[in-house]
Formats: structure tokens, C-alpha cells, sequence
């Protein structure tokens, strides 16, 4: 098998890092003061277990998507949660399915699981194929809504029903749902089959904390707490989470901000006559191109290098048809998309 390769963390300061699909904001201050609270003074309460099953982070779940807290299961990061579902459902003779291109995380964990992976191609109109889907003979199916690395998003219909054809367990991976129009919440609270999973990474800016939870079926949570870890989630994590998804104000005022950059980012490549994917998540999956250069995967790697030379950091997928053309450059402050766009300018005009 081969590891799951990240974007690139620079250790020096001075770079515009757009490569990872990080959060640009601080948190909410609740956050901050709940993990000082959890903290206490001297730090003694480090010395304590933390709660087993994460219940403050699965109560403020439960009141934030009208859940019921017992069909909640938490985890370090959404990727913990993964690599459960994979687990307890998935092996040999057990297919796990994937939309393709899609998070590249899933079959490295399906290989460790000694999982077959099957992969159902998304066409060049961004169209999810539902028939293939239910037909793929996957016993678990991860869908990624909206989908990485395109951003392109699924609508909620189409997989609600997606989900009454398919005989497997749907897991709705909605990683980048905060920065979406609809979400799958309501699918996982009526249906047998469907689990979504979030993260707090990417909408409430925690990738640092490393927290995500699952929102599933009673028999799924069930068996999900059957073959994690007893203490999964850390103290410190599990008050930082729980703060965090209470403050959904400060969620809305950052998930604005962003949304607002993600636009103009949107408008201004589309006239440098860069293609781009409607994004749907944090970040814009872009396809540089000049007078003297069509888009190609070798233009994508000249804009990649040049960016770069200006210690502005972006990503490249140059594995699959859809993406090899392109650059995905996650939204961050405008001073951030400044900068950007301003050497992406550079690069069209010069070449």
C-alpha cells in the first residue's frame, strides 16, 4: 500500500499557503476560552481520562443539527471516522466504492483494510451517476459532497435517491458542507443507510485540533463504538469542538467571508480567461491559460512553478483527466486572493 500524501506544510514563514484548504480565520474566541476552562490553571486536569465517548462534543452536535446524540459518534478528524466505517464495514469481499476523482485518503485506508476499492468515473458535465453507484456492488460508498478535488456539488434529491437504490451503506463525506447550499443531514436522520460525516477543520477552522464526527444510523453508531478507540478524542479537543459548533454565529460570519472571496476569485479568473469549476467548498478548481499557452497539464505545472516562485502555494492533481489541467487554490483572506491574483496575472500576461 502507499501513504496518504498531504499538501505541503512549509516549516518558514513568508509563504501565502492556499494548498491545503485551511480556514483563514481564527475560530471563535468560545473556543479559546473553553479550552482554557478545560485546561484550568495548572493543567490538572490533563492528568484525567477525558469522557470516553466524547459526550460534549456529541451533545453540541446533537443541538446544532437536531440529531439525536445517541446516533452521534465522534472522532479525531473526520479521517478517524473513515477509517472506522472502513473497519467495521468493508475487506475482503467487501468492496469500498468511491466517485472518481475524489479524496485520495480512501483507498489507502481500504488498502490497509485489504479492501477492494471500485471507483465510478464522474463525467466532464460534474454529474453524478447514480446508477453506477447503486449497481458498483460496493459494500460501503463514500460520496463527497461537495466533492475534492473538483468543489463541484451533488444536489441533495439526487442523492437521497441514490440512496433508496443503493443495497450498501452511503457515507456522505461533507468535509466542505459549510460552504454549500444544501447538505445530506436530513438523509442521515430518515434513512438506514446513509451516514454523513464532518469535520471541524475547514468550517470552524480546527484542523489543528483534529475533530469530526459521524451522524448515523442507530445500528451503524452501534457498531462504530464497538471498534473505535474508548478515548478517540482528546479533553482539550472535545471542549474546543463543542464550543465551536455552539457558536453558530461566528460559523456564519466566517462562512460569509469566505464565500464573498471564493466569488470574486471566481469572477476575476473567468475574465484572465482561466476556466473554472463552480465551487461549491473552500477553494477554486481553476484551469490556468494564456495568449501563447492552452490549458494542459504541462501549462498547469509552468502556473504551478511560477506561483510558486512567488512563495504562493496552491495544488496540483495531475493524476486524472478532470484535474490534470488545473490548480486548486483554496479561498483565503482577501489579502491572501490578492496576492494571488496578482501573480496569476503576472503569469498570463508574461507567457
Amino acid at each position: 500500500m502507499s501513504a496518504y500524501v498531504p499538501g505541503e506544510q512549509p516549516q518558514d514563514g513568508g509563504w501565502v499557503k492556499l494548498n491545503t484548504n485551511e480556514n483563514p480565520y481564527p475560530p471563535s474566541p468560545a473556543v479559546v476560552r473553553a479550552v482554557r476552562e478545560a485546561l484550568g490553571d495548572d493543567g490538572s486536569s490533563l492528568r484525567l481520562y477525558p469522557s470516553p465517548d466524547s459526550s460534549p462534543l456529541r451533545a453540541a452536535a446533537a443541538e446544532a443539527h437536531a440529531f439525536p446524540s445517541s446516533r452521534v459518534v465522534a472522532g479525531n478528524g473526520s479521517d478517524d471516522l473513515l477509517n472506522l466505517l472502513i473497519r467495521a464495514y468493508a475487506g475482503p469481499g467487501r468492496p469500498v466504492g468511491m466517485l472518481d476523482p475524489s479524496y485520495s485518503l480512501y483507498p489507502v485506508l481500504a488498502a490497509a483494510q485489504d479492501a477492494p476499492v471500485v471507483r465510478v468515473p464522474i463525467g466532464p458535465d460534474f454529474r453524478l451517476d447514480a446508477a453506477a453507484v447503486a449497481a458498483s456492488g460496493a459494500a460501503l460508498f463514500f460520496l463527497t459532497n461537495p466533492n475534492a478535488p473538483l468543489g463541484a456539488g451533488f444536489p441533495a434529491a439526487e442523492i437521497a435517491s441514490l440512496a433508496s437504490r443503493f443495497p450498501g451503506l452511503l457515507v456522505v463525506d461533507e468535509a466542505y458542507a459549510a460552504f454549500a447550499e444544501e447538505d445530506c443531514i436530513a438523509l442521515a436522520k430518515e434513512m438506514p443507510n446513509v451516514v454523513v460525516t464532518r469535520t471541524l477543520s475547514k468550517g470552524h477552522a480546527l484542523a489543528g485540533l483534529r475533530a469530526g464526527y459521524a451522524l448515523c444510523p442507530a445500528e451503524v453508531a452501534d457498531v462504530l463504538h464497538r471498534v473505535r478507540d474508548s478515548y478517540n478524542l482528546d479533553r482539550l479537543a472535545q471542549a474546543a469542538a463543542a464550543a465551536a459548533l455552539r457558536d453558530a454565529g461566528w460559523l456564519a460570519h466566517n462562512v460569509g467571508l469566505i464565500k464573498r472571496t471564493r466569488t470574486r476569485m471566481l469572477h476575476e479568473l473567468t475574465a484572465m480567461g482561466w476556466r473554472c469549476v463552480t465551487p461549491c467548498g473552500n477553494f477554486v478548481l481553476t484551469e490556468p491559460a494564456s495568449a501563447r499557452r492552452a490549458a494542459s497539464r504541462e501549462t498547469s505545472a509552468h502556473a504551478f512553478e511560477h506561483l510558486r516562485s512567488r512563495r504562493i502555494l496552491v495544488r496540483r492533481f495531475p493524476g486524472h483527466p478532470l484535474t490534470e489541467k488545473g490548480l486548486r487554490v483554496s479561498v483565503g483572506t482577501d489579502a491572501e486572493a490578492d496576492a494571488f491574483l496578482a501573480a496569476a496575472r503576472e503569469w498570463t500576461a508574461l507567457d
